[in-house]
């Protein structure tokens, strides 16, 4: 097989628009955080998500070590966080203030918050996806913050989605 080249496979895969996340855990009640937008659900009977997580980053061995973590769902108004958390916000921009949910740490505010524990990891390339049980979560109104093509996108404002239910599981 030939070889994928690795920007073209970051480029096609940025064209997935995506939620943004900001994943939390704490170790040694110190809260740590990293903006992540590889987040899925992964059942619903038990309620599962998955994270993968890059083994290179600082996140990887506070999860391992914590076996818990939160995943904060950003709206618009917290892309300000997103950046901090992502390492590319100024020094001291956008201080974040956290709440607990299921005793993990979330960030106040966004659209959606869930506590997990760690129930599996995998090894996947480069990363690890960490299975948690959700333990704890929590709705909020309004609109999300996406991810499209290396840049933060919006959802169009006149657009309306239709409310209809769909078996998708």
């Amino acid at each position: 097989m030939p070889e994928v080249d690795p920007g073209l496979f970051r480029k096609v895969m940025g064209r997935f628009a995506t939620g943004v996340t900001v994943v939390t855990t704490s170790v040694a009640d110190e809260v740590f955080g990293m903006t992540a937008n590889a987040f899925m659900a992964g059942s619903l009977a038990p309620p599962l998500c998955v994270i993968s997580i890059a083994r290179a980053a600082q996140m990887h061995g506070r999860l391992v070590s914590a076996r818990r973590f939160g995943v904060s769902l950003l709206g618009e108004a917290e892309q300000p966080l997103s950046q901090r958390f992502s390492g590319r916000g100024p020094i001291g921009a956008a201080v974040p203030a956290f709440r607990y949910l299921g005793g993990i740490p979330v960030l106040a505010g966004g659209i959606g918050a869930l506590a997990a524990d760690v129930v599996a990891t995998a090894a996947c390339g480069d990363h690890t996806l960490f299975v948690g049980r959700v333990i704890a979560m929590e709705p909020a109104e309004g609109r999300p913050l996406l991810f499209y093509a290396g840049r933060y996108a919006a959802l169009h404002p006149g657009e309306q989605v239709a409310d209809i239910a769909y078996s998708f599981w």
